[in-house]
């Protein structure tokens, strides 16, 4: 075989690779109920013994029917997240999913989720959601209304905003990966622990580090429960 021959095999099998790597991997057998128990760490969680699971592990009684409170909430959004952490069945699946609640004029602030594709549909209500791409920062935006959905791409930025005054939305989520993170942009900025330094920000933002400062001192709040 000609040495172009090789190279091309060789980048074909490494796109390959690289796309077969680029979610939760597959699993090997019909399920590997997650054993939150074991004391060895993997990327994921150890199967728990296939002759110890039953039904209960593919199970959960969330109540996803269930308004959730959002007057506490600063930002007028709660997030119910069902992933491995709360359904071990869900172990090297590659899936998960959410229930969003929306105030009025409540939102879910922009936020990435690292490790997943989000396709979200509105079971009640009107939603203004979008995402930006990598730079140069392209925003596309749409209204949603009963029944819609939308498709937020791994790992970029992204928001859902009800804009009605009088009346709550709710929207349910799906991700694709068995625990998909959640990084809210607001939070890791001026939020994180310890702080980031105040010169760093005030040069990123372009603005005096007393702005800096106020907005660190601020409580951000996490909505996901």
């Amino acid at each position: 075989m000609a040495a172009s021959s090789y190279f091309l095999l060789a980048v074909s099998l490494a796109l390959a690779a690289s796309q077969a790597i680029a979610s939760d991997p597959s699993p090997l057998q019909d399920f590997c109920v997650a054993d939150k128990y074991s004391p060895v760490k993997v990327n994921g969680f150890v199967c728990k013994d296939p002759m110890a699971v039953n039904a209960d592990d593919f199970f959960k009684a969330a109540n996803l029917d269930k308004p959730r409170n959002t007057m506490g909430s600063k930002v007028g959004s709660n997030v119910t997240l069902i992933n491995v952490m709360q359904l071990p069945g869900l172990n090297t699946l590659g899936i998960s999913l959410a229930r969003i609640d929306y105030a009025p004029l409540g939102e879910n602030p922009p936020h990435t989720h690292p490790r997943a594709t989000e396709i979200l549909t509105v079971l009640e209500g009107t939603l203004y959601v979008g995402f930006v791409t990598s730079n140069p920062n392209k925003l596309f935006t749409k209204e949603l209304n009963k029944g819609d959905v939308f498709v937020f791409p791994e790992g970029l930025i992204h928001f859902q905003f009800n804009p009605i005054h009088d009346k709550p939305a709710v929207a349910l989520a799906a991700l694709s990966s068995q625990n998909p993170g959640v990084i809210t942009i607001a939070n890791a900025v001026f939020g994180s622990k310890p702080p980031i330094s105040d010169d760093v920000l005030a040069k990123a933002f372009q603005v005096g580090k007393g702005t800096i400062d106020w907005l660190q001192a601020q409580f951000w709040e996490n909505n996901h429960y």
